[in-house]
């Protein structure tokens, strides 16, 4: 059997190295991707100010460990389309192969950063933090300001989950940081008002200027800085667009899979397709929700694998009634902040 991944996320990797350890040496693992660096951890990316050596310790496997694994990899590969009638892919890549063909594909492309429509004319002047190359060209850019021997001072637009990370790391390792929010309190999704109260005091304290209700208009490019103009209008050498993410679901709705927030699967992780699977952010359950987690990402690549090979018949060979989410908790990676109610998953 020919098995094709798209994806090289936890989903992805989690869910390759788990069917290889329980399938028959003769089906045939590929993980396509267009990462060049290896895996890696994301929720790390948010720390990538604060750790000197983060470029070699978010990796937490090189795609070469995979392949000794009897897994193929072909990474900075583009998939273009997925041909459903000869169950194929096309690819756009360094590699020859043009086309890969499949006995099951399983979709685990994650999420991309979601820019709010108002912001997508500016998008050459602010960074998004969604992928080691993103963390790079921050890393880079703010080295530069620093070899000039400027203290970097940013805007973050956002201040949920990602957007308060980011901040409280680049105020750990020393820049000026301004947060600004559209909403009346701090990730206000994720935490209880008194924990919002407590975060706010947190970032001050850490001496980020944290600006609520801002209804941010646009961006201006004026010779080395960036304007972001609200109410009043602040200079900026850096600015960081950090309002979410949206899940990769375009190749799935160009091949006419059903997709809604994400590509809707069944109890099986299965989409409208028989033989196309979906796991991760893109993966939209029958209860509407999508499981954006590590641990709950990782149980479902685990359960995947090993429904695939066949582990998941009961003795009696009825089928299991499907994945089902277990018991996870979450929490912001806030320098000096911890929640004191459950976080909202």
């Amino acid at each position: 059997m020919q098995i094709v991944i798209i994806g090289s996320g936890v989903a992805g990797v989690s869910f390759a190295e788990k069917y290889r350890e329980l399938s028959a040496d003769d089906d045939e693992i590929t993980l396509v991707t267009r990462e060049h660096d290896g895996y890696y951890s994301r929720p790390l990316l948010s720390r990538g100010f604060s750790k000197a050596d983060i470029e070699l310790s978010i990796i937490l496997k090189p795609f070469d460990r995979l392949r000794e694994n009897n897994i193929n990899v072909l990474c900075g590969v583009e998939v273009t389309a997925i041909n459903r009638v000869d169950k194929s892919i096309d690819i756009n890549g360094a590699c020859q192969e043009k086309a890969l063909q499949y006995d099951k594909l399983v979709l685990a492309q994650g999420s991309s950063a979601f820019i709010p429509p108002p912001f997508r004319p500016y998008e050459s002047l602010f960074f998004c933090l969604n992928s080691l190359v993103d963390l790079k060209a921050l890393r880079k850019f703010r080295r530069e300001l620093l070899n000039q021997n400027q203290q970097p001072n940013w805007a973050i637009i956002g201040g949920g989950l990602i957007g308060c990370e980011v901040a409280s790391d680049l105020a750990t390792a020393g820049d000026n940081v301004t947060l600004f929010h559209a909403m009346d309190r701090l990730m206000e999704r994720q935490l209880a008002a008194e924990d919002s109260a407590l975060l706010l005091k947190v970032l001050q304290g850490s001496g980020i200027k944290v600006l609520l209700n801002q209804a941010v208009k646009e961006f201006i490019k004026e010779e080395d800085k960036i304007c972001v103009r609200t109410e009043v209008t602040d200079e900026f050498d850096g600015l960081i667009v950090a309002c979410g993410f949206k899940p990769r679901t375009e190749l799935a709705e160009l091949a006419g899979l059903e997709t809604g927030r994400g590509i809707k699967v069944n109890p099986y992780l299965q989409t409208s397709d028989e033989s196309i699977y979906a796991l991760g952010d893109v993966a939209e359950l029958p209860n509407g929700k999508l499981y954006a987690f590590i641990l709950p990402i990782r149980n479902q690549a685990l359960w995947l694998a090993e429904f695939l090979a066949g582990q998941k018949q009961e003795s009696i060979g009825s089928i299991s009634e499907g994945w089902t989410p277990p018991v996870f908790t979450t929490k912001a990676k806030v320098h000096g902040f911890e929640a004191a109610h459950p976080y909202n998953v």
